[in-house]
């Protein structure tokens, strides 16, 4: 194979998150020796996204290709290792960057949270990406950047320190911090109007392990966090996280693709935790009330169309600058081993999560996929991040993304353990 002439594509350069992670790779990281282009397909709207990049960006070169035209969509891959991609809603300007990088061996990373989507590349694209070599990682976000390589985190430290993998993980949302955008509510209202017109698309939504291959092995039931619950493992009441239906089945796909390393059955779930007492119940029931009020509104057309027209971000909105510098996440993932063996971590970021924190992590998802993952060890196919990437990615979102990965407890249930600890 012969070195393109870039190593990195930016499709999508001009969306809101995609200004967003230019922005960054202009101000705030650079890669030595890397060269990157910005691509989208209107001219104008790149010629304004380099001007309000300043001096630093004269030399980055821009590409107009629409997603609509399967010729352009392969004239980017003829030029770039690896793509990464911001076109959301991906269900309706996604399929043929996928296909063309599936086709020509070229490497490629989004930050897409629908699992439909997902599913439909996994059976159109999973067998040609095999045979050409291309690496195709979806979700490279916060969903479910967090959640896939938090758990991962979590089973390397329960191996290290107890000889066993966690059967069950509970993930809970501390605190978060950050704005919707437009780009996030066409998704969401894409996903809405797809179900309404297919019950085939209905039932797969119930399925929570609809993205693992056949023959995965995992047959546990898994808990869906819908209503007010209380959670023992985090002293906290909690309700339901808005980001689970994706990550949870990313995180089972996961561990299907890591050959069952978590152990089978393995058991996972996510939920918004809201705080000990009567005051945390109310919180919880607060936001069942609110999701449940949420899903109303997107399945009943007319007050679908109140709701987009008057209230919700539209495509291109989003959180402001200093929205995006004073957000933040925290999560905490608690793991239990067979032996009743049970660790804490935490995994934490800097800035807004869907966005401020999104564009740092799918930047460094996409660079360590062409400069740290080797071709030998992960080849061709439709991954999931904590299935293709390691220590190396670790580093770069520790390093350069605002993430932090940390062990806060560890408390041995077999007599051959090790003493307990805590660390924070």
């Amino acid at each position: 194979m012969k070195n393109k002439e870039f190593d990195m594509i930016v499709y999508g350069a001009t969306s809101f998150v995609g200004q967003i992670l230019c922005r960054y790779l202009v101000n705030e990281y650079t890669e030595p020796n890397f060269t990157w282009v910005m691509a989208a397909r209107s001219e104008s709207k790149l010629t304004e996204l380099k001007s309000s990049l300043g001096a630093a960006a004269e030399s980055i070169p821009t590409i107009v290709a629409d997603s609509f035209d399967e010729a352009a969509m392969q004239g980017l891959c003829e030029r770039a290792e690896v793509i990464i991609s911001t076109v959301g809603p991906y269900a309706l300007y996604g399929e043929l960057l996928v296909k063309a990088c599936a086709e020509s061996g070229t490497d490629y990373c989004d930050l897409t949270g629908e699992s439909q989507w997902i599913r439909r590349m996994i059976a159109a694209y999973q067998d040609t990406a095999k045979e050409s070599g291309a690496r195709i990682v979806h979700c490279c976000g916060f969903d479910s950047i967090p959640s896939d390589l938090g758990v991962k985190f979590l089973q390397e430290q329960a191996l290290e320190k107890f000889g066993n993998p966690c059967s069950e993980v509970k993930m809970g949302v501390k605190a978060m911090q950050g704005g919707a955008s437009g780009g996030t509510v066409a998704s969401a209202i894409n996903l809405y109007k797809e179900a309404a017109k297919d019950p085939a698309l209905r039932e797969e939504l119930k399925d929570l392990y609809s993205l693992c291959p056949p023959g995965h092995g995992n047959e546990a039931r898994q808990h869906n966090v819908s209503k007010a619950e209380y959670i023992e493992e985090f002293n906290s009441w909690a309700g339901p996280f808005i980001m689970a239906g994706i990550n949870v089945r990313i995180v089972l796909r996961s561990n299907a693709l890591l050959g069952g390393g978590y152990g089978l059955p393995f058991k996972y779930f996510e939920a918004s935790l809201t705080g000990d007492g009567a005051a945390g119940e109310k919180r919880a029931k607060r936001l069942a009330r609110g999701m449940g009020l949420i899903g109303l509104v997107m399945v009943l057309p007319p007050l679908r169309w109140l709701a987009t027209t008057f209230f919700l971000p539209k495509p291109g909105e989003g959180p402001t600058p200093e929205q995006q510098q004073k957000g933040f996440f925290d999560i905490r993932i608690h793991g239990r081993t067979e032996n009743d063996d049970q660790i804490k971590v935490k995994v934490t970021g800097d800035r807004d999560p869907g966005y401020g924190s999104t564009a740092k992590m799918l930047a460094q998802a996409a660079i360590s996929l062409h400069r740290d993952v080797d071709k030998g060890d992960k080849g061709g196919g439709i991954w999931t991040p904590a299935a293709i990437f390691g220590e190396d990615l670790y580093r770069r979102l520790q390093s350069y993304a605002g993430l932090s990965f940390e062990v806060l407890d560890v408390i041995p249930g077999a007599k051959d353990s090790v003493e307990p600890q805590s660390e924070s």
